[in-house]
């Protein structure tokens, strides 16, 4: 069985903390972190070893169509793909005769992630591939990684953004000064969510404390978008705005069920007056999409979809 594997070894940098971790063959991982960590772990995967990091820096040709630039790619990295199976498989057909400078910011995403595909590399390596493109796109990159894994091909994407952590890697890290930790609600949580000797919901709560510097926020629980967990510690988010608080996701879930509060993932719980959209993505993959200044998609946990569906009455 195949590997890719970062160890110490690889790791000659003053920004990054010392760690390995391996990924099988056929598994994708994601890696949250900061922008600054990130750049520097694109380095230390470019300099030892030589990996290919997909970032969009590698320009495509404008002035040539879609097709024009499926083919020279194809050519170019020797792929035996059929140039129409490349137009579908990456939902480029209804652009495949527009010059590249016409299409849409999210056509041209999937002819980066088409090129990338056709490479050959290995393993596959992406920094913030979904950032700032629309639902058919990001569905299309997913889809691209299922292809990629039934390949034996192990994935790695680099995100500084949580929920697209969630989202693309089957096992999801945080990478932090101190290390790397996977990303998951511990058991104390799960038992303050699950245990029947708790006590009964608060009733009559209706403001919800949170730590702004020094001071304490009380928050009204209909304002609230969503609550994910960071470290063990539940945030409330607001307009994209966090707010730490001294409580952890289980005693939350708990305390906003009768405000119509919904634990949709093992890290997040969500206001369900503020879901807009529930999106299907390809494998049983979901995510819901908020209703704020942000649009914001927070994951969905395909265990949780027929019980969402039932809430909503769909």
């Amino acid at each position: 069985m195949a590997r890719f594997k970062i160890d110490n070894e690889m790791i000659d940098s003053e920004q990054l903390p010392s760690f390995s971790l391996t990924i099988e063959d056929s598994h994708a991982t994601s890696i949250y972190s900061d922008t600054d960590m990130q750049a520097e772990m694109v380095k230390v995967l470019r300099n030892n070893g030589r990996i290919p990091v997909f970032d969009l820096q590698d320009g495509l040709y404008e002035r040539l169509t879609v097709e024009e630039n499926i083919i020279f790619y194809q050519k170019w990295f020797g792929c035996k793909i059929p140039i129409p199976e490349i137009l579908v498989l990456f939902e480029l057909q209804t652009c495949a005769k527009t010059p590249l400078y016409k299409c849409a910011e999210s056509e041209i995403r999937r002819v980066h992630f088409a090129k990338y595909y056709m490479s050959g590399s290995y393993p596959k390596v992406f920094r913030e591939p979904i950032h700032g493109i629309d639902i058919k796109t990001t569905n299309t990159f997913i889809t691209m990684i299922e292809k990629i894994k039934e390949s034996s091909i192990p994935v790695l994407v680099l995100v500084s953004n949580m929920e697209h952590a969630l989202l693309l890697g089957e096992v999801a890290y945080k990478l932090l000064e101190t290390g790397i930790q996977q990303i998951e609600v511990d058991d104390g949580e799960e038992k303050a969510a699950t245990d029947s000797s708790a006590p009964p919901m608060t009733t009559n709560l209706f403001k919800i404390p949170a730590k702004v510097d020094d001071k304490m926020i009380l928050f009204d629980p209909p304002e609230i978008d969503y609550i994910e967990s960071q470290d063990g510690k539940a945030m409330i988010v607001i307009n994209d705005q966090s707010y730490a608080m001294d409580s952890t996701l289980g005693v939350m879930e708990k305390k906003l069920d009768i405000y119509g509060f919904y634990r949709c993932h093992r890290s997040y719980i969500v206001n369900l007056q503020k879901v807009r959209e529930i999106i299907t993505w390809s494998k049983n993959t979901y995510s819901l999409r908020i209703d704020n200044k942000s649009q914001s998609t927070i994951p969905l946990s395909r265990t949780k979809i027929q019980d969402i569906q039932e809430k909503f009455s769909l």
